[in-house]
C-alpha cells in the first residue's frame, strides 16, 4: 500500500525524497495521508478525493486554485510575511493538472503547514475567532475575477430543500406520510415557507448578492500556529458561490445549540445567545469592508434558514425511508426534525434580541 501511495505522489512536482508516508487526521469525507520527505524539502499532504460527494473533479480543482491563488496575490500585495503559512499551496502533476487519476481514484497534493494547532468545539472565544476568520475569508475573495462553480449542486438552496419536501410527501415511499406528526411538522414548515425562501427571491429582484463563501464554518477549518494565532483556513472543497446567509447561519445551527441536533429531549434545546453575540460581533469586524445592509438586515433570518433548512432535509429523509442520513432507530430522522424544528423555534423568540444587538453593534 504504501509504495502505491508513493508511487502516486511522485506523479505530482514535488521536492526531494519521499521516506514515509502515513495516515494523517481523521477526516470524514476525503482520505487524507503525510507525505514526509527526507532533508530540508516540504513536507506534504496527500488526499484521495471523495468524487461521490464531489462527482465534478475539475470543477472542484478549479474552484480551489483559483481562490488559494487569489488570497496569496491578496496576501502578496499587502506585504504579509510568511505567506506559505497563510494560504494553502496545491501541488501540480508532472503533467501540470492539480489532481491525478489512477483508474481508480483521484488524488491531490499540497504543502503541508508544519507547527500547526487546531481547535475544536463551542466556546466564546472561537466562536469569536470563528465569526472573523470567515468573515476575512469572504472579504479577501469578494473581488475575485472569475465566476467559480457549485461543488455540491443546490446546496443550500431552500427553494431546491422544500421542492424535495414536496415531492416526498407526494411519493410517501415509507407510507409515513400520514403520520400525526409527520402532518404537525408539515404544516409548521409550509407555513412558513414564504418567509424563509425570501433570500432566493431578494437574489432574483437583483438586491442580495452571491459571494464566495466557505459552507462549512467551524473552528475545526481553520489552523492555528502554536501561539494560538490564526494561520488560514483549510478543507476548501465546499467553497463556491452562495449568500453569506451559508457562512453566517450554519455554523450557529449547530454552535449556538444547547444539545446535539439528535437529541429527542426537546426541553435540552435552547438558542445561546452568548454564543451568537460573540460570533457576530466577530463576523461584522471581519466582513465590514463587504457587508451590504440588506446582508447585514437579514443575518438573523439567516440564523432561522438553517434550522429551518434542516429540518426539510431530515423529514424528507424520514419519508422517503432514511435513504441520504445514517440512522440508528426507525425514527431517528423525525427525533432529528424535531430537534431542529424546536431550534428553530427558540431562533424565532430570540429574534427581535438579534436584531437590536446588531443595530447596537452597528451604532458604534
Amino acid at each position: 500500500m504504501e509504495q502505491h501511495l508513493k508511487n502516486i505522489a511522485q506523479q505530482f512536482a514535488i521536492e526531494g525524497e519521499i521516506a514515509d508516508i502515513h495516515p494523517l487526521g481523521n477526516g470524514l469525507i476525503n482520505t487524507t495521508y503525510a507525505v514526509t520527505t527526507t532533508g530540508n524539502t516540504p513536507d506534504y499532504v496527500l488526499q484521495n478525493v471523495n468524487v461521490a460527494i464531489f462527482p465534478d473533479i475539475d470543477l472542484l480543482m478549479n474552484n480551489i486554485i483559483e481562490v488559494t491563488s487569489h488570497i496569496r496575490k491578496k496576501l502578496e500585495a499587502a506585504g504579509t510575511p510568511d505567506i506559505d503559512r497563510k494560504v494553502l499551496h496545491f501541488i501540480p502533476t508532472k503533467e501540470g493538472a492539480y489532481y491525478y487519476f489512477d483508474g481508480e481514484k483521484y488524488w491531490r497534493i499540497m504543502v503541508l503547514i508544519s507547527d500547526t494547532t487546531s481547535k475544536s468545539g463551542v466556546s466564546i472565544e472561537n466562536a469569536r475567532i470563528v465569526g472573523k476568520t470567515f468573515a476575512e475569508f469572504q472579504a479577501m475573495l469578494a473581488d475575485i475575477p472569475v465566476e467559480l462553480g457549485e461543488t455540491i449542486k443546490e446546496f443550500h438552496n431552500i427553494e431546491f430543500r422544500l421542492k424535495q419536501l414536496k415531492d416526498a410527501v407526494a411519493e410517501n415511499k415509507a407510507g409515513r406520510a400520514d403520520e400525526a406528526e409527520v402532518k404537525h411538522l408539515l404544516d409548521e414548515l409550509f407555513k412558513r415557507e414564504e418567509e424563509m425562501t425570501k433570500s432566493e427571491k431578494l437574489y432574483r429582484e437583483g438586491k442580495l448578492p452571491k459571494r464566495i463563501c466557505h459552507c462549512d464554518t467551524k473552528v475545526d477549518n481553520i489552523l492555528f500556529d502554536k501561539e494560538g494565532n490564526v494561520l488560514c483556513v483549510i478543507d476548501l472543497d465546499t467553497v463556491m458561490p452562495s449568500f453569506i446567509f451559508s457562512d453566517f447561519g450554519d455554523f450557529l445551527r449547530t454552535a449556538a445549540n444547547t444539545t446535539r441536533e439528535d437529541d429527542p429531549n426537546l426541553d435540552n434545546i435552547s438558542f445561546r445567545f452568548d454564543v451568537f453575540e460573540a460570533f457576530t460581533e466577530g463576523y461584522l469586524t471581519g466582513g465590514k469592508s463587504f457587508l451590504t445592509p440588506i446582508e447585514i438586515e437579514n443575518l438573523p433570518y439567516a440564523v432561522a434558514l438553517f434550522p429551518y433548512m434542516q429540518a426539510i432535509r431530515f423529514l424528507a429523509d424520514y419519508l422517503n425511508g432514511d435513504t441520504y442520513f445514517k440512522v440508528q432507530h426507525p425514527l431517528h430522522n423525525l427525533e432529528r426534525t424535531c430537534n431542529q424544528f424546536r431550534l428553530l423555534e427558540c431562533v424565532e423568540e430570540a429574534t427581535p434580541k438579534m436584531e437590536a444587538y446588531i443595530q447596537e453593534k452597528l451604532a458604534k
